[in-house]
């Protein structure tokens, strides 16, 4: 059935007119130094009760209009400004959000040697996927889970027991703690993937080795246009390309991921032992507050087949505050698989298959994975209607080991114009 609806979500889609009706491609000016280029999409999709699809930005993936606008100014043989302003709103609603996705200078001292610097609102260099997470680069609609999928933490908040922690479990899309803000909001991410972080990164080399490293505001899950109330993060990716075809690569990153108000809630609530639960520790807790993530990343393309996994392993330390205690840092694993087939020229099918899993803590009731796991399947096929407009439709099934919304499957379409 849900394959069904994803092939007719394809064939529906009226047949082109004149090509000369569409953009082509990026448009230079300024004598070559100015060019400009972007991308529209608008994507549709069953209901998501469950809110598997859900993003930090209060909407559902799959059911959002956005509309990317980048340019690059060269200003020198060496010097190249770059941005990106994004517009999205949730399909069927005109909340316009506006913000700059990205915008960073890039240097290259030496124009002979694969060396530059970028400076600003950066591309993280943390994985693969973020890189190519714009609609023409992605063969699917939906995200993978590791990247996407809300868990229970949040940056502004934080349990302050074992059992708090336990009791959000599921409900990334609304959680609330007692410590910090306590109003209900959205969580965390292992990996941000919607947002770009403030920093400085380094990359030098090229084929068959290329080397990049940042200092960036926030973390991982929770990077920050600004540097106020939040931590930094070191990052840092290696990039190996051994043979024609295939591309290797690894991933660290360390930051803080707490807001500096939530600090500032937990120096108010752990004064005194009876506040802290007795535990005499528990006033020096405020260092804890750190994300340590790796990652791996694989690409492998031959004749129409391009093969693509990404793992990542993340692991938060959470302040202790009270008991049941969160005894050591709580951690996740996530790793999702690609494969892409080109059928024939302008028509390609694609199928993901991701997992995410999660450590265990001790509440009053016994051991548990502080999150619910996960299990996600998508699979769907695209067609460039023009070069640069492409249709897809896919099905995505979902699995959540949770009391309520254990199961889903929602059918989804797509268009998206690159000009």
């Amino acid at each position: 059935m849900c394959g069904g609806v994803a092939l007719a979500l394809i064939l529906a889609c009226p047949a082109p007119g004149t090509a000369q009706s569409v953009p082509t491609g990026p448009f230079t000016t300024a004598g070559g130094r100015l060019t400009l280029s972007g991308e529209a999409s608008a994507s549709i999709a069953t209901s998501d009760p469950g809110y598997f699809n859900y993003s930090n930005y209060d909407s559902e993936l799959t059911q959002e209009v956005r509309v990317d606008a980048t340019a690059a100014l060269r200003l020198g043989r060496r010097l190249t400004l770059l941005a990106d302003l994004r517009l999205q709103a949730p399909l069927g609603e005109g909340s316009w959000s506006v913000r700059p996705y990205a915008l960073f200078v890039r240097v290259r001292p030496w124009t002979d040697r694969a060396f530059d610097v970028q400076a600003g609102l950066i591309p993280p260099v943390f994985g693969a996927f973020s890189r190519r997470a714009y609609g023409t680069d992605n063969p699917l609609i939906g995200y993978p889970l590791a990247y996407q999928y809300l868990t229970s933490l949040r940056s502004d908040a934080m349990p302050a027991s074992a059992n708090d922690l336990l009791a959000a479990r599921g409900h990334g899309w609304e959680t609330a703690y007692p410590v910090g803000g306590t109003a209900v909001n959205s969580g965390l991410p292992l990996v941000d993937g919607l947002r770009y972080p403030v920093g400085v990164e380094v990359r030098v080399g090229n084929r068959p080795v290329e080397v990049s490293a940042a200092l960036t505001t926030g973390s991982l899950s929770s990077p920050r246009l600004t540097g106020s109330g939040v931590g930094s993060q070191l990052s840092a990716h290696v990039t190996v390309y051994p043979t024609t075809g295939l591309v290797l690569g690894a991933s660290a990153s360390r930051g803080r991921y707490l807001e500096r108000s939530v600090l500032d809630a937990l120096g108010l609530k752990t004064q005194g032992p009876q506040a802290s639960g007795g535990d005499p520790q528990a006033s020096d807790e405020g260092a804890r507050d750190t994300q340590q993530a790796f990652g791996f990343d694989a690409e492998f393309s031959r004749g129409h087949w391009i093969v693509r996994a990404e793992g990542v392993f993340s692991r938060w330390e959470i302040p202790r505050v009270q008991p049941p205690l969160i005894d050591g840092p709580i951690s996740a694993f996530a790793i999702d698989a690609e494969a892409r087939y080109r059928i024939r020229p302008g028509l390609y099918a694609a199928v993901r298959v991701g997992r995410l899993d999660f450590s265990d803590v001790t509440g009053s009731s016994g051991p548990e994975a502080w999150e619910a796991p996960v299990r996600r399947v998508e699979a769907g096929a695209g067609f460039s209607w023009f070069r640069n407009v492409t249709v897809k439709g896919a099905c995505q099934w979902n699995w959540r080991d949770t009391l309520y919304n254990r199961t889903e499957g929602l059918a989804s379409a797509q268009v998206i114009v690159a000009f």
